[in-house]
Order: structure tokens, then C-alpha cells, then sequence
């Protein structure tokens, strides 16, 4: 497989201010999703100063779920149906929008004149047409709840779904699995025994070779359904594996996911219009972005 294989995905980056960089995976030119994974944006490592502000003012979703995955560092999630939340390394927080849900991440407050560090995965998941207009939720898994073990050199958390004879306790609305491998240095290698209908490999950092060809880092390699392949690393290094049963083409438009535009349509108005709930607490909001007229 060639680095020009369009099985290979790489990111387009964008620095948020003070060298914060997010690289986006999906959705790309040529691939919306893999299984229902249809956003993945990888943030930092970076290290942030008290002068620094990294918040997410409030913001609405529809039509989707949120995964956040944080190596390092920590941020307050606060939302429209009443949940806050500290988010710190190793967790998973998935929250379902269904028909609307608003939300912020901030620093929190014990963190903000400290110097700090700032690395994790953002996702978002699709939702079976079905569950689209279900209530929102959401659900925090603590680090310790997911499960986990080494071998060969590699420690593997299956943070959802199943894979490796392990099966994560987070709920979802279809067929999903999302692996966290950590390699301890040279040699260290691992046959990715995942079963799912699409699945992908990211390599987060470090150097790793994905049946022996070097996977560089920050690439999203599409893996061939029903192969068992070996990811290895030449030293410290660290992977994920997402995938799942896809769920067929979705509109995207900013923070809106749905089935129909028309759906998305009635979203925009609605934020515009200050219909969405809001989130205990806040006061700031992010405003809609400039949008085509309707039929354009």
C-alpha cells in the first residue's frame, strides 16, 4: 500500500492561535466516515500558559454523538440538559445531541493559572436515522471502568465496543469500537484482533509500521475488511483503532448532522432564534456561522 493510497488519509491542520493545532481526519475530500465515525480531530500535545485561553464557548449539536478522549491535560464539559462534568485523561464522554443539545468546555478553574498541558481526540459519531430526534444525553466512563491489559510490549484500552477479548461498558446506538494502544518502545507489536464492518488505525505519535510499512505519524490508515494486520512501533509510540457498521451518508453543516437538510435547516434557525436550551451557568454563546440562502 503505497502513501499515495487513498486508504491513507492525511490531516488538514489548522492553528487555533499560540501554536494550538487541530488536525482533521474526517469527514475528507474523499472519505466522509469509517463505520459511524464521521468527524476526528486530533488537538495539541501543546502546552498552555495562564495567558492562554483554549474555551469552547456554548455551542448546539444536533443529530450525532461526541466522543471526547484526553491524553493529557483536563477540561469542565457543561451542558444544556444539566450535566458538568471534569473530563480528564483516559475517560470517555459521549454525548448524544438527538434533537438539540447545547454545550461548553473550558478550562477549569483550579487549571487556569497554572501552566498546563492540552492533548486528546475529539470524534463524532453518526446516529441511526432512528435515534435522530431522540432526547439528548450524556454518559462519562471513568478511566478506571474501561478496560484494559498489556502484552507484547503494547498496554491496549477498548474504550467502546469490543476487540482483544474485551468489551467497554459505554452505551451506543449501533455497532461502534474505538482502541487506545500505547506501545513501550522497540519491538513492541500487536495483531489488531477488532471485528468490525469498517475500521481504521491513527497513529497519534511515535514511529509505527502497520504490517511493516512505516504508518507515519498523524495518518488515518483505512484497514481492509476482514484482515487481522500487526501494527508495530520502533520505539515509544501510540495508536487508535475506530470503526463500527456504517451508516450511510449524512449532511454536515457546522455543528449540525442529519439525514435531511431540512433538519439542518430548522437547527440553524433555531440557534439563531435562541430556541436551543441553554446550559446553567453560561452566558456566552458561539454565534451561527454566515449561511447559504435556503435552496443554495
Amino acid at each position: 500500500m503505497s502513501l499515495a493510497d487513498p486508504a491513507r488519509l492525511s490531516p488538514h491542520v489548522k492553528d487555533l492561535g499560540g501554536g494550538f493545532l487541530v488536525r482533521r481526519l474526517l469527514p475528507s475530500a474523499g472519505r466522509q466516515a469509517v463505520g459511524p465515525f464521521l468527524f476526528f480531530d486530533h488537538f495539541g500535545p501543546i502546552t498552555a500558559t495562564p495567558a492562554d485561553n483554549h474555551d469552547v464557548r456554548p455551542h448546539p449539536h444536533i443529530g450525532l454523538a461526541t466522543v471526547t478522549y484526553l491524553f493529557e491535560g483536563a477540561m469542565m464539559h457543561r451542558d444544556s440538559t444539566g450535566v458538568v462534568q471534569r473530563i480528564e485523561p483516559g475517560a470517555i464522554n459521549w454525548m448524544t445531541a438527538g434533537r438539540g443539545i447545547v454545550h461548553s468546555e473550558r478550562t477549569p478553574d483550579d487549571l487556569r493559572g497554572a501552566t498546563r498541558r492540552s492533548h486528546g481526540l475529539q470524534l463524532w459519531c453518526a446516529v441511526p436515522a432512528a435515534h435522530e430526534r431522540d432526547e439528548p444525553s450524556f454518559q462519562h466512563v471513568p478511566a478506571a471502568a474501561l478496560p484494559e491489559r498489556s502484552e507484547s510490549g503494547v498496554t491496549l484500552r477498548v474504550l467502546v465496543g469490543e476487540g482483544h477479548g474485551l468489551r467497554s461498558p459505554v452505551r451506543t446506538l449501533s455497532p461502534t469500537v474505538y482502541v487506545d494502544y500505547r506501545f513501550a518502545g522497540a519491538a513492541a507489536a500487536l495483531a489488531l484482533d477488532v471485528a468490525a464492518t469498517e475500521r481504521a488505525v491513527y497513529a497519534v505519535g511515535g514511529r509505527l509500521r502497520l504490517d511493516g510499512e512505516l504508518l507515519p505519524e498523524h495518518t488515518l490508515a483505512v484497514l481492509a475488511p476482514g484482515t487481522t494486520p500487526t501494527l508495530e512501533a520502533d520505539g515509544e509510540a501510540r495508536a487508535v483503532l475506530v470503526g463500527g457498521d456504517p451508516l450511510g451518508p449524512r449532511f454536515l453543516w457546522w455543528n449540525f448532522v442529519a439525514t435531511d437538510k431540512a433538519l439542518i435547516e430548522a437547527a440553524q434557525d433555531d440557534w439563531e432564534a435562541g430556541r436551543f436550551p441553554a446550559v446553567p451557568g453560561e452566558t456566552e454563546f458561539i454565534p451561527l456561522p454566515p449561511r447559504r440562502p435556503r435552496g443554495g
